[in-house]
């Protein structure tokens, strides 16, 4: 089941994410949540991105580069250990910020520890471009948006894009569930 990708402005994604609890099956949701990704495009989708204000995401990263065609998982109740290594930018962007990119500065390293969809706990470390993605979902699970990093300035150079975007005044290719006007 593809669901729709919620937009910016929704409040499910400024809502810091609830833990599923132990034995949850989640095969279902995070197949559907993987074909979600890939009709869009993306490299990882996070539960808010799809209304859902649980603790889960999944990543993807083979469509980004070369090498990462092995960076295929559900991370379920993460929980990011630490993070190491110096900051370094990278231009990203952001299934529900459509049309939006900028850098962010982002710690080269980290430690997770995580539940698959079968409740296999992991402690992983990851670096660079897989380090990213993660960080990038799991702010999304924190209720935190990758513009969320950046200077207000930056902020105010997009806010016309982020206005428009929460009014549904965009265009993607992939189904999209916009704020609910009052």
């Amino acid at each position: 089941m593809i669901y729709p990708i919620v937009a910016y402005g929704d409040p499910v994604l400024k809502k810091r994410a609830v833990d599923f609890e132990k034995g949850t099956d989640l095969k279902q949701l995070v197949a559907d949540m993987f074909e979600t990704m890939y009709n869009a495009n993306g490299v990882g989708l996070a539960g808010p991105q799809i209304g859902l204000n649980q603790r889960i995401f999944v990543v993807d990263g083979s469509p980004m580069e070369e090498g990462l065609d092995d960076f295929k998982k559900a991370f379920v109740n993460p929980e990011i250990i630490e993070e190491t290594g110096e900051d370094w930018p990278y231009d990203e962007g952001c299934l529900s910020i459509p049309g939006v990119r900028s850098e962010v500065f982002r710690p080269y390293q980290l430690t997770i520890r995580y539940f698959d969809e079968n409740w296999v706990e992991r402690e992983e470390t990851y670096e660079g471009i897989r380090a990213r993605i993660i960080q990038h979902e799991y702010d999304h699970i924190e209720g935190v948006l990758f513009v969320d990093h950046l200077s207000s300035i930056k902020k105010r150079l997009m806010k016309n894009k982020l206005t428009n975007i929460s009014k549904g005044i965009v265009d993607v290719s992939y189904k999209m569930k916009f704020p609910v006007k009052k």
